[in-house]
């Protein structure tokens, strides 16, 4: 096994973890086929955007959207519980609400991505228009996020220059040049133990990944607009000045940070007309749900202890797409589109009408899957993200090509301390 990379595979044991059968250190890696050699085998017209079933699709959404409302309107009630059992119906409701609605709005919200992408219809500013509309409603700047999602396509799994999900390194959780436990992470794992600490891995994402990440505050790229390091610049989605944004599109993200503070200010003016109670569960609720929807998509997609990530030597634009991992959704495809079952296709050609990802999908298996360059994880998703949340903590250093670790692979202080006396 070389510097930051995996421990050789030759087959998978039944009960064995799902592992990519790409790994670009082995001497029988495969040559990878340039970008226009793939795009060649994926029909012509699965790249035609028609938009009038784009907006098709939008209506669906929207109006399953409206007709869950109603129905949960007919139900539930606001009111706070004064017995356990109205408390019971209160809590578990509002939490089926919550779910369900974060699950349906989790589809306009990936449709608003796809006009940022260029993939809604042939016409970029129309795609600016309802993206914008949609995305503004969850409280996404959606022209700061375009343009950090569109780098995240660029430079994806690269060590430094990638955005979203950018592995930290051992240094920066703590872990000394010999694997021991120094600070920070590397210590609050042995003090919690594996499993919560997976807890608390799956809470950070899920719950507090997608503002903080907006906010700057974690998982973005490690340089600025210029690539430079940030040496302690902020990465936000908000400011104009931010160190993420070119000066040109400027007054696109001042656009896109007011209206945002306005959504907010609407909300704020609704709590104090009807009581936060009903905001929170009518809007809060489900949009923390979306927030957990997407998170999950992109940590899933790009995150396993067998995908590799690469440094500027060795990066490259086809190496990062072929990165990216397809898995089974089940009826939540339906809701989301086929985001997460269709990545694959999506990272190769993001312009790309996602009604046809399915179609060029199995296109892209039969071309890469007998060159051991298509991912797809069989897994359940839910066993799937435990598992990464388990064993995707950090990656050795940001130089040539890197394999996530986990803390549960540390030497512990407490065992040195038992061997020594």
């Amino acid at each position: 096994m070389g510097k930051g990379g995996r421990a050789e595979v030759k087959s998978r044991a039944p009960d064995a973890p799902w592992v990519s059968p790409y790994d670009p250190l082995s001497k029988d890696a495969p040559k990878l086929p340039s970008k226009s050699e793939i795009k060649a085998v994926i029909p012509a017209h699965c790249f035609e955007r028609v938009v009038w079933k784009s907006l098709a699709y939008t209506a669906k959404d929207l109006l399953t959207a409206a007709a869950f409302v109603y129905a949960t309107s007919q139900v539930l009630t606001t009111d706070l519980p004064t017995t356990p059992v109205e408390t019971a119906i209160f809590v578990g409701g509002w939490s089926f609400y919550a779910f369900w609605m974060g699950t349906i709005m989790t589809g306009p919200w990936v449709l608003a991505h796809e006009c940022g992408h260029g993939a809604f219809s042939d016409y970029q500013w129309f795609n600016d228009i309802v993206g914008f509309i949609l995305h503004q409603a969850l409280l996404v700047p959606y022209f700061a996020w375009q343009y950090s999602h569109a780098k995240h396509h660029r430079r994806t799994n690269h060590l430094t220059d990638g955005e979203s999900h950018v592995p930290t390194t051992a240094d920066e959780n703590g872990v000394g040049p010999n694997g021991e436990r120094v600070h920070t992470y590397a210590v609050f794992h042995e003090m919690i133990g594996d499993g919560p600490f997976a807890v608390f891995e799956v809470f950070i994402h899920l719950v507090v990944g997608w503002p903080a990440y907006l906010l700057g505050a974690a998982s973005t790229g490690k340089v600025d607009v210029e690539g430079k390091p940030l040496n302690g610049r902020i990465m936000d989605h908000f400011r104009p000045e931010s160190p993420m944004f070119p000066a040109k599109i400027q007054a696109k993200i001042i656009l896109s940070t007011v209206t945002v503070l306005a959504t907010l200010g609407a909300l704020g003016y609704l709590m104090s007309e009807i009581g936060s109670v009903p905001v929170i569960c009518w809007y809060w609720g489900p949009y923390m749900g979306v927030n957990a929807w997407l998170v999950l998509y992109t940590w899933l997609q790009h995150t396993d202890p067998s995908i590799p990530h690469y440094d500027e030597k060795e990066w490259t634009w086809v190496k990062g797409a072929l990165s990216t991992i397809d898995r089974p959704y089940g009826i939540f495809d339906y809701f989301h589109h086929t985001i997460g079952s269709t990545h694959v296709a999506h990272h190769l050609f993001h312009e790309m009408p996602w009604y046809n990802a399915v179609e060029a999908t199995a296109a892209l298996k039969a071309f890469l899957e007998p060159k051991g360059l298509y991912n797809y994880n069989p897994e359940p998703w839910v066993s799937e993200m435990w598992r990464i949340a388990l064993t995707c903590h950090y990656v050795e250093t940001e130089e040539g090509i890197q394999y996530q670790k986990s803390f549960n692979d540390l030497p512990r202080k407490k065992d040195s301390k038992q061997k020594s006396s």
